[in-house]
């Protein structure tokens, strides 16, 4: 589908009554935010917008609630209800859904918090990860995405967030380039992440009344501060919108009708009809004694039958302690010759292009030949000391102070990009020049010189580094030490 199929959407009217449209193809290059409290029209917009797009492009709705699954009885989309499917079988449905070009709805009513992030990490990583043959344009729709780009902690754990915020990230920061256009609503602009936020060229603002949500919408918008009161005076189904897709200056907009409706309706005031029944005996009928269950007299449980998993456990934990053992009568691990068997794997011309878990399996055959247990260095380790080495620096100035810093921060960015991040730091320390783009190629593990170079801007985009200029002249600041390429 060419952006020459696309037609402007009419998403309602404006004060003087003209109609106010989007620009869908400019609303695929530059993502949307949508920011207003509960019952201020967020999803009365979004269901607008969906409603208008369904037959012009492929979505998906990554819905936390429920409300969006009544769109697939109008446009045929598919619901996913996500209480069923392991994480494995969403990864797979993410990269099928643009494979197939379905538009879908990611049902997470039933899945707790902890499901619910990790659900929504699976999914869009799949989606994220789709061979570049199907990268044709999808709006992505993430209702309360607070919840799944959260700017702090909350009750679920830290892997899940981590895995649902970097899913969150990707889709906003490097989708673009994969045709996925990231439409985000949120509740509280002062609970989403910002590196989150910050993406979204588009805003639509709605009614608010926390200081600090008015003020950041404001910002966002171009408003003056004392301005920003003003989102206090708008009524339920308006919105404030900027953007290339929407309008140069800020415009208030109110949001059409749409076809459809949530089968959660809102709560509706019933008057309350007097009982006919007398207080005491009302009494009564409430507080009426439950009677207690005869207990139970406790069997002793039959003997379990053989079963084959536990078998297999059993077995799991038998070879475990024989491993343990062996790694206990095994050499004492020596540092030193731990860096030569990584150095070993890292001289091999063709090792930048083999896959990480070949490489590891080749260091564990070759730690237990050297007398080593298998186990005596993880694959995270394994990987940094080998794009340390990779890069130039040797093992003494691997253990200073400054290039443990830069290892830390290295640990926060993807796996993949880490070895050029290693390349470009050691430069930048020593003052050399920026590495070409064969060298950026091969740290990469690529043949592509232009998806190497693409690394460059993702790197500025994480803010681990700035770039300036390009080519031969360009020069890389590593954000943090402050070093600089020649």
């Amino acid at each position: 589908m060419t952006s020459s199929t696309f037609g402007p959407i009419l998403l309602g009217t404006t004060p003087r009554g003209e109609n106010a449209y989007i620009d869908l193809p400019e609303l695929l290059a530059t993502r949307l935010l949508v920011q207003g409290n509960s019952g201020s029209g967020k999803s009365h917009l979004l269901r607008r917008l969906l409603e208008q797009s369904a037959n012009l492009v492929q979505q998906v709705i990554i819905d936390p609630e429920g409300d969006f699954v009544t769109l697939a009885e109008k446009y045929d989309h598919l619901v996913i209800e996500t209480d069923t499917q392991s994480e494995a079988s969403l990864r797979a449905a993410g990269e099928r859904v643009r494979t197939h070009r379905a538009s879908v709805v990611l049902n997470l009513e039933q899945s707790e918090p902890e499901g619910q992030l990790r659900s929504v990490g699976a999914f869009l990583s799949g989606m994220f990860e789709a061979p570049r043959a199907y990268w044709y344009p999808v709006l992505i729709v993430v209702d309360e995405a607070q919840l799944f780009a959260p700017i702090a902690g909350g009750d679920t754990s830290d892997e899940a967030r981590r895995l649902s915020l970097n899913a969150m990230t990707n889709l906003m920061c490097r989708g673009r380039k994969r045709g996925m256009a990231g439409i985000i609503a949120t509740q509280r602009l002062a609970k989403l992440a910002k590196n989150v936020a910050a993406e979204a060229s588009n805003f639509l603002m709605g009614r608010t009344f926390l200081d600090i949500d008015m003020t950041r919408a404001a910002d966002l918008l171009g408003m003056e501060r004392r301005a920003a009161e003003s989102f206090r005076d708008l009524s339920r189904g308006q919105f404030m919108s900027l953007g290339p897709a929407l309008s140069r200056r800020p415009q208030r907009v109110t949001i059409g009708p749409v076809e459809t409706a949530s089968h959660a309706g809102g709560p509706a005031l019933m008057p309350l009809e007097q009982p006919n029944v007398p207080v005491e005996e009302l009494r009564d009928l409430i507080l009426q004694p439950v009677a207690e269950p005869t207990p139970r007299i406790r069997k002793e449980p039959p003997p379990p039958k053989p079963d084959l998993l536990a078998q297999l456990d059993a077995f799991g934990a038998s070879r475990a302690a024989e491993e343990q053992q062996q790694a206990a009568q095994t050499n004492e691990a020596n540092p030193e010759q731990i860096w030569d068997l990584v150095a070993q794997i890292g001289q091999d011309k063709e090792a930048a292009y083999r896959p990480l878990a070949t490489l590891y399996q080749d260091f564990q055959m070759r730690a237990r030949l050297a007398g080593f247990s298998r186990h005596v260095l993880d694959m995270a380790s394994f990987q940094t000391m080998l794009s340390t080495i990779r890069c130039g620096i040797d093992r003494e100035r691997a253990e200073s102070d400054d290039w443990q810093d830069i290892q830390q921060r290295a640990g926060n960015l993807p796996e993949d990009i880490q070895p050029v991040y290693f390349l470009l730091a050691r430069a930048a320390m020593d003052n050399q020049p920026c590495p070409d783009d064969a060298a950026l190629a091969q740290a990469y593990g690529t043949h592509s010189l232009g998806r190497a170079r693409r690394q460059l801007t993702y790197l500025e985009e994480c803010e681990a580094i700035i770039l300036q200029g390009t080519g031969a002249n360009r020069r890389v600041a590593i954000i943090g030490p402050g070093w600089q390429t020649a």
